[in-house]
Protein backbone atom coordinates (compact mmCIF):
# COMPACT_ATOMS: atom_id res chain seq x y z
CA UNK A 1 0.00 0.00 0.00
CA UNK A 2 1.19 3.70 -0.64
CA UNK A 3 2.19 6.04 1.96
CA UNK A 4 0.80 9.58 2.61
CA UNK A 5 3.65 11.80 1.24
CA UNK A 6 5.26 13.77 4.30
CA UNK A 7 3.57 17.10 4.96
CA UNK A 8 0.26 15.59 3.61
CA UNK A 9 -3.11 14.98 4.65
CA UNK A 10 -7.06 15.54 4.45
CA UNK A 11 -6.76 19.60 4.46
CA UNK A 12 -3.51 19.96 2.35
CA UNK A 13 -5.04 21.67 -0.74
CA UNK A 14 -4.14 19.86 -3.68
CA UNK A 15 -6.84 19.61 -6.18
CA UNK A 16 -7.65 22.14 -9.18
CA UNK A 17 -11.16 22.98 -9.18
CA UNK A 18 -12.10 20.76 -12.00
CA UNK A 19 -10.75 17.85 -10.18
CA UNK A 20 -12.42 18.75 -7.44
CA UNK A 21 -15.19 19.07 -9.46
CA UNK A 22 -15.26 15.32 -10.80
CA UNK A 23 -14.04 14.31 -7.11
CA UNK A 24 -17.41 15.52 -6.07
CA UNK A 25 -19.38 14.93 -8.59
CA UNK A 26 -20.44 18.40 -9.78
CA UNK A 27 -19.62 20.65 -11.98
CA UNK A 28 -16.84 23.55 -11.66
CA UNK A 29 -19.56 26.19 -11.82
CA UNK A 30 -21.28 24.78 -9.02
CA UNK A 31 -18.45 24.51 -6.84
CA UNK A 32 -17.24 28.77 -7.79
CA UNK A 33 -21.02 29.28 -7.26
CA UNK A 34 -20.24 27.36 -3.08
CA UNK A 35 -17.47 29.26 -2.95
CA UNK A 36 -19.15 32.88 -3.34
CA UNK A 37 -21.64 31.93 -0.95
CA UNK A 38 -19.17 30.44 1.63
CA UNK A 39 -20.15 27.07 1.69
CA UNK A 40 -16.76 25.71 0.68
CA UNK A 41 -13.83 28.29 0.92
CA UNK A 42 -11.11 26.39 -1.01
CA UNK A 43 -7.33 27.32 -0.19
CA UNK A 44 -5.93 30.06 -3.10
CA UNK A 45 -2.18 29.94 -4.63
CA UNK A 46 -0.31 32.85 -5.20
CA UNK A 47 -1.90 33.38 -8.47
CA UNK A 48 -5.86 33.39 -7.01
CA UNK A 49 -6.12 29.65 -8.32
CA UNK A 50 -8.67 27.81 -6.34
CA UNK A 51 -7.25 24.62 -4.61
CA UNK A 52 -9.67 21.49 -3.32
CA UNK A 53 -8.57 19.04 -0.25
CA UNK A 54 -10.03 16.18 0.39
CA UNK A 55 -12.29 17.66 3.82
CA UNK A 56 -13.69 20.44 0.74
CA UNK A 57 -14.89 17.21 -1.60
CA UNK A 58 -16.52 15.48 1.56
CA UNK A 59 -17.75 18.83 2.45
CA UNK A 60 -19.28 19.10 -1.41
CA UNK A 61 -20.53 15.76 -1.15
CA UNK A 62 -22.45 17.15 2.04
CA UNK A 63 -23.68 20.04 0.09
CA UNK A 64 -24.56 18.41 -2.51
CA UNK A 65 -26.76 15.77 -0.28
CA UNK A 66 -28.60 18.04 1.54
CA UNK A 67 -29.73 19.87 -1.45
CA UNK A 68 -30.64 16.50 -3.16
CA UNK A 69 -32.95 16.19 0.37
CA UNK A 70 -34.36 19.53 -0.65
CA UNK A 71 -32.88 22.30 1.70
CA UNK A 72 -31.79 25.55 0.43
CA UNK A 73 -28.48 26.65 0.17
CA UNK A 74 -29.00 29.36 3.10
CA UNK A 75 -30.34 25.98 5.07
CA UNK A 76 -27.33 23.96 4.39
CA UNK A 77 -25.10 27.08 4.83
CA UNK A 78 -26.33 26.81 8.48
CA UNK A 79 -26.55 23.52 9.04
CA UNK A 80 -22.94 23.67 7.98
CA UNK A 81 -21.72 26.52 10.51
CA UNK A 82 -22.93 24.46 13.46
CA UNK A 83 -21.22 21.64 12.36
CA UNK A 84 -18.32 23.10 12.41
CA UNK A 85 -19.25 25.11 15.34
CA UNK A 86 -19.90 21.74 17.05
CA UNK A 87 -16.78 20.17 15.95
CA UNK A 88 -14.75 22.52 17.13
CA UNK A 89 -16.37 22.70 20.81
CA UNK A 90 -16.12 19.08 21.16
CA UNK A 91 -12.01 19.69 20.56
CA UNK A 92 -12.04 22.39 22.93
CA UNK A 93 -13.73 20.09 25.35
CA UNK A 94 -10.91 17.48 24.88
CA UNK A 95 -9.15 19.83 25.55
CA UNK A 96 -10.28 21.34 28.48
CA UNK A 97 -11.21 17.67 29.80
CA UNK A 98 -7.34 16.75 29.59
CA UNK A 99 -6.43 20.39 31.00
CA UNK A 100 -8.26 19.10 34.00
CA UNK A 101 -7.05 15.78 34.68
CA UNK A 102 -3.77 17.07 34.68
CA UNK A 103 -4.89 19.62 37.47
CA UNK A 104 -6.47 17.39 39.49
CA UNK A 105 -3.48 14.58 39.30
CA UNK A 106 -1.07 17.74 41.05
CA UNK A 107 -3.71 18.61 43.37
CA UNK A 108 -2.27 18.02 47.31
CA UNK A 109 -3.86 15.20 48.93
CA UNK A 110 -4.53 13.06 45.65
CA UNK A 111 -2.66 9.52 45.74
CA UNK A 112 -1.24 6.97 43.29
CA UNK A 113 -0.62 3.05 44.76
CA UNK A 114 1.10 0.14 43.03
CA UNK A 115 0.46 -2.96 44.41
CA UNK A 116 2.54 -5.96 43.92
CA UNK A 117 4.37 -8.80 45.62
CA UNK A 118 5.78 -6.95 47.93
CA UNK A 119 2.94 -4.84 48.97
CA UNK A 120 1.51 -1.35 48.15
CA UNK A 121 3.59 1.26 47.86
CA UNK A 122 2.68 4.85 47.04
CA UNK A 123 3.74 6.73 44.08
CA UNK A 124 4.27 10.14 43.29
CA UNK A 125 1.89 11.84 40.93
CA UNK A 126 2.42 10.77 37.01
CA UNK A 127 5.36 7.88 38.06
CA UNK A 128 4.98 4.45 36.93
CA UNK A 129 5.50 1.17 38.99
CA UNK A 130 9.27 -0.02 39.10
CA UNK A 131 8.31 -3.18 38.54
CA UNK A 132 6.39 -4.75 35.06
CA UNK A 133 3.04 -6.46 36.33
CA UNK A 134 2.18 -4.25 39.14
CA UNK A 135 -1.44 -2.97 39.32
CA UNK A 136 -1.93 0.93 39.77
CA UNK A 137 -5.10 1.58 41.86
CA UNK A 138 -6.05 6.19 41.90
CA UNK A 139 -8.31 7.01 45.23
CA UNK A 140 -9.19 10.71 44.87
CA UNK A 141 -9.36 12.40 47.90
CA UNK A 142 -12.56 12.71 50.02
CA UNK A 143 -14.05 16.01 50.48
Amino acid sequence: MLGVPEGLDESSPIFSIAAAAELAGLHAQTLRQYDRLGLVEPARTAGNTRRYSMRDIGRLKQVQLLSGEGVSLEGIRRILEMSDDNRELRARVRELEAALADAVMQQAGRRVFAVGHTGITALRAGARPAKPGQMVLWRPGRH
